[in-house]
């Protein structure tokens, strides 16, 4: 009898009776908790990338910076700027020395950067050795134009090869998408310019030129630490993406594609940076000249 007694008691435990709970929904309460948890997560990532943004202007603007500092070392230490330094210093300092004639744009020494003539402004001569003398000199990051097809060539001031990888020749810049600088010289003053070169020909030294710049709200934060934020005036300028130093894009309102807001053409001083993000403020439409100091 207790043996049977006890068998009924462990059929209780392993199967109690009891009425099936009813599944609960959730409070408002806690449905007001996770929203607002998940509005903390989306302002989290919204304001992570605003800083990632913020930091990626700082540093290419630092670069343009630490490029005037090595250009100003360089002439102190030198007698002379990088790519224009006479062939017969750069040969007694151990730099890298063109032997083409020293003639406009290869080591002549007058102070401009050229690109085998006067006022070329392609990636030949002066405006490639620019960036291997700063590299030699260990004034700035990396070995440009010393390997590859960006190996410059003594006798021509040209690249071996169609330079297609161009950190092998130039600097990349610090924003995304990522761009490269270049240097030349316009109507006696040497510039940096910040655009989507994505080739140097070994034929010409002719750049080749790529649809994703900067846009137009990345030239204005740029150009308004260094300078005055305005386009067209002081020591930065906008630029278009079509070829070196040509005309930035522009339109009378904000449109798809515009650097500029305009109602009268690219290089008024009046014009201003397309900052409208919702209609072509975000679009990679712009480039930009930084003049030397």
């Amino acid at each position: 009898m207790l043996e049977l007694l006890d068998s009924k008691r462990r059929a209780a435990f392993r199967f109690p009776l009891c009425a099936a709970t009813p599944m609960q929904g959730f409070t408002l309460i806690e449905l007001s908790i996770v929203l607002v948890i998940i509005g903390l997560i989306v302002g989290g990532i919204l304001v992570g990338q605003d800083m990632i943004k913020a930091s990626e202007i700082r540093a290419t603007v630092g670069q343009i910076e630490k490029y005037n500092s090595a250009v100003n070392t360089f002439r102190s230490k030198y007698n002379g700027i990088p790519g224009d330094l006479l062939q017969a210093n750069a040969a007694a300092f151990g730099l890298f020395q063109m032997t083409v004639s020293p003639a406009l744009g290869f080591g002549d020494g007058n102070g401009l950067l050229e690109g085998g003539a006067t006022g070329a402004t392609v990636g030949m001569g002066e405006t490639l050795a620019f960036w291997r003398h700063l590299s030699d000199a260990n004034l700035i990051d990396g070995s440009l134009g010393t390997g590859s097809n960006g190996l410059i060539v003594a006798g021509t001031g040209l690249p071996t090869g169609d330079v297609s990888v161009m950190g092998q020749s130039l600097p990349p810049s610090k924003t995304t998408p990522a761009g490269y600088f270049i240097v030349y010289s316009v109507t006696g003053i040497n510039y940096y310019q910040l655009g989507p070169v994505n080739q140097i020909a070994s034929a010409d030294g002719s750049y080749s030129w790529g649809t994703s710049g900067l846009t137009p709200v990345q030239a204005y934060n740029m150009d308004v630490k260094l300078d005055d934020g305005m386009p067209n005036s002081g020591s930065v300028r906008a630029k278009g993406i079509a070829a070196v130093n040509a005309n930035a894009s522009f339109n009378a309102t904000s449109a798809s594609s515009t650097c500029l807001m305009t109602g009268a053409n690219a290089t008024d001083t009046a014009d201003t940076y397309n900052r409208v993000t919702a209609t072509g403020g975000n679009d990679t439409s712009c480039s930009l000249r930084f003049r030397f100091n």
